[in-house]
């Protein structure tokens, strides 16, 4: 028998499975709330089930517990980027922040990226694979048994590209804000695409009240192209054609993730321009001082350029903000640690067999 991923079930779901298996229905409601309320990470935590029936889902069922291989806390702020290991031995990372309006999680939808956004370091090694919804999930909840504190708001901006795991992260959406599980509010929950625009129109009929961020980082197509290459298939046009398509359908602003990089997207007529395609937008521009990477040149803006941006967009009548940066003293950017890590365990497979070879 092919086991099967419980934690990927909604309630109504389960319920047939419990069916299946001959039991009463309200041992889904029992099972789902220690899967999704308690966030255990064995059967054998569920203690007012029997031991027989326990022995029972185990034959059946499968519960996604993801590996933490490597945590990291900044002194400065106390932010926290985990590096999480899947059954496969696939790597991801997550993120843990802290606010004053609530405890903040970023996670990931893919281990890898094959979006090739150049000041990424997600992308550096390609897509391995997308994440299922139960994956996405324990990142949050391996997060809150580590903490032991609750997470208000969750942000679907880690590595890959969200809607390139389309079907999965709907699924996501429905589990995170079951009110029999996390019960985390819809309006907290965030969404970063590279701006695949046949899934903002697709998304926009689902008519959910999340919040979606573009990650647009430039004001044109040619800058765009030399900085993402999604913008190859997709034009600023029609990108802002499915931004205000999604809107009009939900009532949501939405926000445009603009990394602001020294000499490449910083220039005064940059935000000049910018200001023409959005002006007319009910949006808001979250810049973003980008976090240098060492496989690649780019540099952050200095604070002279980044006000000034800030400063022209604002004069428009856009609402802006600079995000605050956090975690400067770890790996912070996306992909990072992943990378990082990876690169350690090549160098001591090197090194052990370099020190074979000498043996020899």
């Amino acid at each position: 028998m092919v086991k099967k991923d419980i934690k990927a079930y909604n309630l109504q779901q389960l319920k047939q499975e419990m069916l299946a298996l001959g039991e009463k229905e309200f041992r889904a409601k029992q099972i789902y709330e220690w899967i999704h309320k308690k966030q255990i990470e064995d059967f054998k935590e569920m203690t007012n089930i029997s031991e027989d029936f326990k022995e029972k889902l185990k034959e059946r069922f499968y519960l996604v517990t993801l590996k933490p291989l490597k945590i990291q806390v900044s002194k400065l702020d106390g932010t926290t980027k985990y590096l999480f290991e899947l059954s496969d031995g696939s790597r991801i990372e997550s993120v843990w922040m802290k606010y004053h309006h609530g405890n903040s999680v970023c996670i990931s939808s893919q281990a890898g990226c094959r979006m090739g956004c150049r000041f990424c370091a997600s992308t550096l090694d390609g897509l391995t694979r997308s994440l299922e919804v139960s994956e996405m999930l324990d990142q949050i909840y391996r997060i809150q048994r580590l903490t032991k504190e609750r997470v208000d708001n969750v942000v679907v901006m880690g590595m890959g590209e969200p809607f390139d795991n389309y079907e999965n992260l709907l699924r996501f959406i429905e589990l995170l804000t079951d009110e029999n599980g996390l019960n985390i509010s819809q309006r907290n929950l965030t969404v970063s695409t590279c701006g695949l625009t046949e899934k903002i129109r697709e998304l926009a009929e689902e008519k959910l009240q999340i919040t979606l961020a573009i990650s647009l980082h430039a004001s044109n197509d040619d800058l765009r192209k030399q900085l993402m290459p999604v913008a190859n298939r997709y034009s600023m046009k029609e990108l802002m054609e499915a931004c205000q398509y999604y809107f009009k359908k939900t009532g949501r602003r939405i926000t445009f993730e603009y990394s602001l990089i020294h000499e490449v997207n910083d220039k005064i007529e940059y935000a000049h321009e910018l200001a023409g395609w959005i002006r007319h937008m009910n949006c808001h521009v979250n810049l973003i001082p980008v976090n240098p990477i060492k496989e690649r040149d780019f540099k952050q803006s200095q604070k002279k350029e980044i006000l000034n941006f800030k400063n022209k967009l604002e004069n428009y009548g856009i609402n802006v903000t600079i995000r605050r940066e956090m975690g400067g003293d770890i790996d912070g950017a996306c992909g990072q640690l992943r990378k990082s890590y990876h690169n350690e365990q090549k160098e001591k497979e090197n090194e052990s067999c370099g020190c074979m070879g000498k043996q020899i």
